[in-house]
């Protein structure tokens, strides 16, 4: 996965990501979205076939002065992963049940 920054200051970033579609980036929308400090955290895809989606994350204002929008990225991908692991392990558990009965 290619990435590109196109904007970033102490409350806003934007990152452009080369290659990737709604399915990703709704993923990370929705992880986002779910952190309190996170004012704006979604995306914009002109076309999927001749642009690329750009992930737009700004912070609130009143929010620990340290957690900077790179911060929310990183724990939105971090808990991305977390729950791609959890449905890894209770999809191999059902289908392990499913194939005893």
């Amino acid at each position: 996965m290619e990435l590109k920054i196109l904007k970033k200051t102490p409350d806003e970033l934007q990152v452009e990501i080369i290659g990737e579609g709604h399915t990703f980036c709704n993923l990370l929308e929705k992880a986002l979205l779910e952190d309190p400090t996170v004012e704006i955290g979604g995306y914009s895809l002109e076309h999927p076939l001749v642009a690329n989606p750009v992930i737009h994350v700004r912070m609130k204002e009143k929010r620990k002065p340290e957690k900077r929008p790179e911060t929310a990225v990183k724990e939105a991908a971090e808990k991305i992963r977390h729950r791609n692991k959890e449905f890894r392990t209770s999809f191999e558990k059902a289908l392990e049940q499913w194939q005893k009965k």
